[in-house]
């Protein structure tokens, strides 16, 4: 039986990103490499490339019901097939965790890119969650080029079916499950800020406020495919120093820990 507010990382993916890792982020100092080769050793590829997973995230809600974090690459034939590892693993993952599809009562994007939206549809283009609502920031959508192949894949199939919920700014989608808006990597991100109840700590679901541990390290290092690298890096900055204020744990999508401490000073001791 879950818990309610449980957060269980699930992997769809791991793979080598298609730009050098010291190509992605730009401006960081040997001393943030450094730092980063220590709070995450696994991301280190061959020569110079980046290793990174490709992660979702379910929430536990009463009833077996379950919110997702993300869905991952999806399928072969997913837009993310351009250059993410396809097909994900995600179906194998859920199953391992005794999550069904339609135990799956609400999808929160973290934003839109082929890598976080896989899973909208199957294998047989049909809806993989056939009993979820899809939660986007309006400005997320309103961001989104129609010629992404996002668009036909994602936005446009749950348009049509009334299944697509575009909320503005902070949002309370549940019982301790906030959606904070964390633009800057696109211009409608929002992270999510869950309350796993009495005894455990709160978790904060990143999405790509961060994408390498070098960001965890210094925040002020830039991405290379963010949006607005100055508005990605207030975003961070603010999230990482609540978690921190709320001695929560950080749920990343794409470091090779799912879990991992914000930097600053080590949190209360209290049990994960």
């Amino acid at each position: 039986m879950n818990r309610h507010g449980q957060v269980v990382a699930l992997l769809d993916a791991t793979g080598i990103f298609f730009e050098p890792v010291r190509t992605a982020f730009p401006g960081a100092d040997e001393a943030a490499w450094a730092r980063a080769a220590l709070l995450d050793p696994g991301a280190a590829g061959p020569d110079g490339a980046w290793r990174l997973d490709f992660r979702c995230f379910a929430i536990a809600r009463p009833g077996g019901r379950w919110v997702l974090v993300d869905a991952g690459v999806g399928p072969a034939r997913s837009p993310a097939a351009a250059w993410a590892p396809v097909p994900g693993r995600l179906p194998d993952a859920l199953t391992a965790a005794g999550i069904a599809p339609a135990d799956v009562e609400a999808v929160v994007l973290t934003h839109l890119h082929e890598d976080h939206a896989g899973w909208t549809s199957g294998a047989d283009g049909e809806p993989f969650f056939p009993d979820a609502r899809y939660v986007v920031q309006r400005a997320e959508v309103a961001a989104l080029d129609r010629t992404d192949p996002v668009w036909d894949w994602t936005v446009a199939p749950l348009l049509a079916s009334g299944r697509l919920h575009e909320v503005d700014g902070n949002h309370r989608l549940a019982p301790g499950i906030t959606l904070l808006p964390t633009p800057g990597h696109t211009p409608g991100h929002q992270s999510v800020l869950v309350d796993q109840g009495a005894g455990a700590r709160d978790v904060v679901v990143t999405g790509d406020v961060l994408v390498h541990a070098v960001q965890l390290g210094d925040p002020s290092v830039p991405y290379s495919h963010e949006r607005d690298r100055e508005t990605a890096r207030a975003s961070r900055e603010a999230l990482l120093a609540r978690a921190r204020e709320r001695g929560a744990l950080l749920a990343t999508a794409h470091l090779t820990h799912a879990f991992v401490e914000p930097p600053g000073d080590a949190p209360p001791d209290r049990p994960c």
